[in-house]
């Protein structure tokens, strides 16, 4: 089994920037791939994919709402990934969570295992 922890969430203003880590422990051998999803307010909200990083490489995918303004990285001496976000706005307002998959997939119903997230709220 694999365990995520999310932190770094908060309350930052318009332009503002946050950095959130994901802390991986437990069966890390069998990780392909980390992403970052989030899910805005409101019930039936779906996770929305927001970038992803190969455990192992390094390689990094993102969104479309995340490219210019999100940098995805790990550091596998700490067992954690990243997500720096900058320039942020109202529209990025959500509880981000980090998942674990076998293979490079965009979808969140492909992901074995998941923190329990962290609210980062983007408001004056």
């Amino acid at each position: 089994q694999v365990q995520l922890v999310e932190s770094g969430g908060g309350l930052v203003q318009p332009g503002g920037s946050l950095r959130l880590s994901c802390a991986v422990s437990g069966r890390t051998s069998s990780i392909y791939l980390v992403a970052w999803f989030r899910q805005h307010p409101g019930a039936g909200a779906e996770r929305e994919f927001v970038a992803t990083v190969r455990w192992n490489g390094g390689t990094t995918y993102y969104a479309d709402s995340a490219k210019g303004r999100f940098t995805v990285s790990r550091d596998n001496a700490e067992n954690t990934v990243y997500l720096q976000m900058n320039d942020l706005e109202s529209e990025d307002t959500a509880v981000y969570y980090c998942g674990v998959a076998g293979r490079f997939t965009t979808k969140a119903s492909d992901y074995s295992y998941w923190g329990q997230g962290t609210q980062v709220t983007v408001s004056p």
